[in-house]
């Protein structure tokens, strides 16, 4: 897939790194000369399992899943949007063939680094290692709290553990079958659970 060059460079990353840790001068001009958009259409597969992702992308406007296939069913294994960073992990650290898809959900628009560009940054600029080190911190948050999701023998559990970890107005612009698929229940489960809680909210206010 050939990136979409963007002739007014887009610093959407810059205020977005800026906003973890200050970004100097240098490392802001080299970004700028650097960074890359795309946008991709609704249902858009950004990666394929069996492909090498090499580019670290920054959700200015949208919604992507990670997924990977099961006797010909997909399993949603993450769910990020806006100002959320996604890559495939042992793609874009390891150099190595991935084992997820990563779909977009809507029309989504990103700024991304390819590797090389992210290392040069790391071994040239020593706030990119505090910011990264940040990012790390945080993405193995989210890691344990879906370790945590996937342990919960609960469906009704599982969906206010969710809840309780994201905003309300993300949880309804992801597709039912998708969220149904990464809370590990049946559709029809997630609507009853969806409608039960929606009633108790009614009644409490």
């Amino acid at each position: 897939m050939s990136p979409k060059e963007n002739s007014d460079k887009n610093l959407y990353i810059v205020f977005f790194l800026n906003s973890i840790y200050p970004v100097s001068p240098s490392l802001k001009a080299f970004l700028i000369d650097n960074i890359k958009s795309y946008s991709f259409q609704k249902n858009e597969l950004i990666s394929k399992a069996g492909e090498i992702c090499n580019r670290l992308y920054l959700i200015k406007k949208g919604m992507v899943r990670g997924y990977f296939m099961s006797e010909g069913t997909d399993i949603t294994t993450w769910i990020d949007s806006e100002n959320e960073v996604f890559t495939s992990i042992t793609g874009f650290f390891r150099n190595q063939e991935s084992q997820e898809y990563i779909q977009s959900l809507e029309h989504t628009h990103c700024d991304y680094l390819e590797y090389e560009d992210y290392k040069y940054c790391l071994n040239h600029f020593p706030e990119m290692r505090h910011i990264n080190r940040i990012l790390m911190e945080e993405y193995y948050i989210l890691a344990e709290h879906r370790v945590y999701l996937a342990r919960i023998p609960n469906a009704r559990k599982r969906l206010a553990f969710f809840m309780d970890q994201i905003k309300p107005q993300i949880v309804e612009r992801i597709p039912r079958k998708y969220l149904a698929s990464y809370l590990a229940m049946r559709p029809e489960t997630l609507s009853r659970l969806m409608k039960e809680q929606s009633k108790t909210g009614s009644q409490t206010r």
